[in-house]
């Protein structure tokens, strides 16, 4: 027989990992959010060109990503459960019936990237789309190159599932970009 269903603990479980708690964009994340986006380093993981953005406009992105009032998606600050610190931004977005699919996206703080933020950021927001959203598929797209993004997305049970060739040109050259996807029956909690 299973323990009593005790809703303040999985309120709190649904936005807190091991090292990130995802909490609602506030306006004095937005200037920190938007540096890191605009970033030409982090713009090579990000988008298919490095290419200056105004500030507002990424801005309203930022805003657009975490209105959490649809059922179409999410959007939630990472900060550091410790300090408390904003590390970064996750989305789920595009979801829809009938098939409860959606696409996840990741921006982790350049200063704070190989420090576990990132996989314990996907983690819990793979969890919040099966267990919260009700969704059975969670996707998202990698560019090839980016090898660390990969390994951690394989280790939190995501298939690459195939390959956009040659659809970024970056450096002078073309680079491919990999689909992965776990289901909700496969996933490693």
């Amino acid at each position: 027989m299973s323990a009593p269903f005790d809703a303040r603990l999985a309120g709190h479980r649904a936005l807190q990992g091991e090292k990130v708690r995802f909490r609602e964009l506030r306006a004095d994340d937005l200037p920190d959010l938007v540096q890191w986006w605009r970033n030409p380093e982090m713009a090579l993981f990000q988008s298919l060109m490095v290419t200056p953005q105004p500030e507002d406009t990424v801005a309203d992105m930022f805003r657009s990503w975490s209105t959490n009032t649809g059922a179409g998606g999410v959007g939630f600050s990472v900060v550091d459960s410790a300090t408390d610190e904003l590390i970064g931004h996750v989305t789920l977005y595009g979801a829809s019936l009938p098939a409860r699919a959606a696409t996840l996206a990741v921006l982790i703080a350049p200063d704070h990237v190989d420090r576990g933020y990132g996989t314990d950021a996907v983690r819990l927001l793979t969890k919040f789309g099966f267990q919260e959203m009700g969704l059975h598929r969670i996707e998202l797209r990698v560019f090839a190159y980016n090898e660390r993004a990969r390994a951690v997305y394989r280790k939190l049970g995501h298939v690459e599932e195939g390959t956009r060739r040659d659809i970024a040109f970056h450096g002078g050259e073309f680079h491919d970009e990999v689909i992965m996807a776990v289901l909700a029956e496969e996933w490693l909690q």
